[in-house]
């Protein structure tokens, strides 16, 4: 499959499209796929579901899925692809993707009177775009994940949680206007980098005490993998978001939270006493300089446990932190230290390895590098 991508994206013209129709029920094999469009160099835009009402024989016989993935690619632009033939990136190179991206992705999509949230133009997704492109094309990326999202928000436009270039905004706007409300994406919490981005939408949305979050957080984590290492909701909180302490004035988040929600506490300024006693002990999500701080930290701490993978004289380790290892690849790519990726990629099971789309572009890039 690589090799036909291969040839696909020699033959297109850049800026023209791939469209891949594709039916198979294990998730190993979609990442498979995906992965082998971004070596060849494509990078996937749009990704539905096709009923096509009559199943092919294996679907109609078998409990094979009945429906099949849609999975559209375009050849990026020649401008594009000249800022990375150089092998060396700026920030720049890393805006440059995004732009190009979303000049890419679908603007509306939506039915009667609901829309729907388009993944591809949320900021994590978009991050992890442009830290694959960066990655399979050989080189660093330029820039992390709080200075990335704040970025977003300083050079594009914003609406229901996903980004637009100032051209798209108008017509996302019209057609908005269309539909009584935006259907949100599902989010499954299956390990610490979901349940960070659940902790995220939450906190966002309401600040609250951690007293009021576990119940909720609790019933969240009916899906948590198996081989993922359990983390505590207060160790997620501590390392990624901030406690207001009661010293005024109190967070812009929490304040608008408050002030919309409780009718006795509109038009109070930041540092109202009554403000503050109803905003201490809330968690909120931190501005991107303290998420900056915040994030260095973090990291530390995931490198040491990496560090501990990496020394384990373990054949397959059975329990391990996925975001210790994400982190930990990302740092040995960063350093051209292939052989280490590869070494722990093959203490994991393979079933993590090809089903997690992070894990699995360092590990190709890396044993490619290594001559594996």
């Amino acid at each position: 499959m690589r090799r036909c991508f291969a040839e696909y994206f020699r033959v297109l013209k850049p800026g023209r499209w791939m469209t891949v129709v594709f039916s198979n029920s294990s998730n190993g094999v979609w990442r498979a796929i995906q992965e082998a469009m971004g070596v060849a160099g494509f990078v996937v835009a749009d990704v539905r579901t096709l009923d096509k009402q009559q199943g092919s024989y294996r679907q109609v016989t078998s409990s094979a899925v009945k429906q099949d993935l849609v999975i559209s690619a375009y050849k990026p632009s020649e401008a594009l692809e000249k800022k990375f033939v150089l092998g060396t990136t700026t920030e720049e190179t890393a805006w440059a993707f995004v732009r190009e991206h979303l000049s890419n992705v679908p603007k509306f999509v939506g039915r009667a009177t609901e829309g729907e949230v388009i993944s591809e133009r949320t900021p994590q997704m978009l991050h992890d775009r442009m830290v694959a492109y960066h990655v399979q094309h050989g080189v660093g990326v330029p820039i992390g994940g709080p200075l990335f999202f704040a970025g977003l928000a300083q050079r594009f436009a914003e609406r229901d949680g996903m980004y637009f270039l100032p051209e798209q905004v108008a017509d996302y706007d019209r057609r908005r206007a269309s539909v009584s409300e935006v259907k949100q994406l599902s989010l499954f919490v299956v390990d610490e980098a979901s349940a960070i981005q659940w902790l995220r939408r939450e906190l966002t949305s309401r600040p609250r005490s951690a007293q009021e979050l576990t119940p909720v957080f609790m019933r969240e984590l009916q899906s948590w993998a198996k081989h993922e290492q359990t983390i505590e909701l207060r160790n997620l909180l501590r390392d990624n978001f901030l406690e207001y302490d009661g010293v005024p004035p109190v967070p812009s988040q929490i304040h608008r939270y408050l002030s919309t929600n409780f009718k006795e506490l509109r038009n109070l300024s930041k540092e109202d006493v009554e403000l503050i006693a109803k905003a201490k002990g809330r968690w909120y999500v931190p501005d991107p300089n303290k998420a900056l701080d915040l994030e260095k930290l973090r990291e530390k701490t995931l490198l040491r446990e990496f560090e501990d993978y990496k020394t384990s004289k373990a054949k397959k380790l059975k329990l391990f932190r996925t975001e210790s290892v994400r982190v930990g690849f990302k740092a040995a790519y960063d350093a051209k230290d292939y052989a280490t990726i590869v070494s722990v990629a093959q203490k994991l099971p393979e079933s993590v390895l090809q089903e997690d789309e992070k894990l699995l572009m360092y590990y190709d890039v890396a044993s490619m590098r290594v001559g594996e």
